[in-house]
């Protein structure tokens, strides 16, 4: 079929979607936010009748102690709990089984995501297997949730993924190795804590990859082709959040007022692209993370240039007003020229908080496997706002080589 027509039937199915979310909206969380706020959230729970939690996070954030507080107030609400940590980056079906199980065995009537993005999906997905005794392959995709799972809290320790607010949850396939998303507005959680004082401690990198993260979801679906009034509220905000404060995070991780900003900013881009979408930047981060373990963040902000520097002669108009609610320009100023500001900021922002250019890992020979998985995911899932053929993919990813 000639690349125009099937440009076509990727619009139409694009359109569907969007339908989607017209008629199926999702549900927004609780949210508290500031200095102490995952203490509030388990007050929360208390009311909301919670008896025993199941909380999902990863082996080093327990071994640290960052879940201390958060066990202590538990403790002291009369609330039971039981701790599972054996999230992994990008995490498969096996681990997922795991939590429930074991929230299943301790009589667990809620769930609490307490860490990264790979916890919090974790933590969802296991929320949904609870109450839907199906494989986890049964529930990969769009709407795939038939009961309701136990109720969701999430306290993230990063600020990036959004999964806080989001109704997608991504966990890997271990027979094919491809990162497989469930998206269902079940997925949404109750509640959520934005706590500045659970992210003092992140080492510079993840508060570059995370951060980078955060921007890719807010300018994915700034420009995409789904992007409406309210999305575009939150995504301008959190674009204009990151590009002021990721800096000073990254240069002074104990700055409570940056690590608060950068957790609203995520928590919007991840208000914005739950409805907006995202783009080719996912799709080919996705195959990084397929490929090489490359972290999701990491993956995403080395992309995000490339991706952008395509999509200008269909994105211009919509870079542009990037490019002047972040003070690069005016409204008398040529479009073009602003919508090219705006991406070399990104590129200079990279450039400032130690992000490579190319990805270390990436091998030539991997390279159509990559283009043609990101074409996949990004065809039937992402409304973009200009496509791209296999050679133009291939040429793209080929540009992340290292030289």
């Amino acid at each position: 079929m000639p690349f125009a027509l099937r440009v076509l039937l990727y619009k139409f199915v694009m359109v569907m979607l969007k339908l989607v979310t017209v008629f199926i909206p999702a549900p927004k969380p609780t949210i508290y936010s500031g200095s102490g706020s995952s203490l509030k959230l388990c007050e929360s729970l208390k009311f909301m009748g919670v008896t025993r939690i199941l909380i999902v996070t990863d082996e080093m954030l327990s071994k640290m102690g960052l879940l201390d507080a958060v066990k202590k107030q538990l403790e002291e609400l009369n609330i039971g709990y039981v701790v599972f940590d054996k999230v992994v980056p990008d995490p498969g079906y096996q681990i997922v089984e795991d939590g429930v199980a074991l929230g299943q065995n301790e009589h667990c009537d809620a769930v609490l995501g307490f860490g990264g993005g790979s916890s919090l999906d974790a933590a969802k997905v296991i929320a949904a297997r609870m109450t839907n005794a199906v494989s986890i392959k049964k529930l990969v995709g769009v709407l795939k949730v038939k009961n309701p799972p136990v109720p969701i809290f999430t306290i993230p320790t990063t600020a990036g993924t959004g999964s806080e607010t989001t109704i997608a949850a991504v966990v890997s396939d271990p027979d094919t190795n491809q990162k497989t998303p469930v998206i269902d507005p079940k997925l949404v959680p109750v509640a959520a804590s934005l706590d500045p004082d659970l992210m003092t401690g992140l080492p510079p990198h993840i508060t570059a990859a995370t951060g980078m993260d955060a921007l890719t979801h807010a300018i994915e679906s700034y420009i995409s082709r789904h992007a409406a009034p309210d999305t575009d509220v939150y995504a301008l905000s959190a674009v204009k959040m990151i590009m002021k404060y990721l800096p000073v995070a990254y240069e002074d991780g104990a700055n409570l007022e940056a690590r608060e900003a950068m957790a609203l900013a995520s928590f919007y881009a991840g208000a914005a692209f739950t409805k907006a979408n995202l783009g080719y930047v996912h799709a080919i981060a996705h195959q990084f993370g397929a490929f090489y373990h490359t972290p999701h963040g990491l993956a995403n902000a080395i992309v995000l240039p490339k991706v952008l520097d395509y999509s200008l002669p269909a994105a211009s108009e919509r870079l542009a007003q990037l490019a002047k609610a972040t003070g690069l320009g005016g409204e008398s100023d040529d479009e073009q020229a602003l919508a090219r500001k705006f991406v070399d900021s990104v590129k200079e922002l990279n450039q400032k908080i130690g992000i490579p250019i190319t990805l270390d890992k990436l091998k030539q020979e991997d390279i159509p496997a990559i283009a043609k998985g990101a074409l996949k995911e990004a065809h039937y899932l992402y409304p973009v706002p200009r496509y791209m053929n296999f050679k133009q993919c291939t040429q793209m990813v080929s540009k992340m080589l290292q030289q």
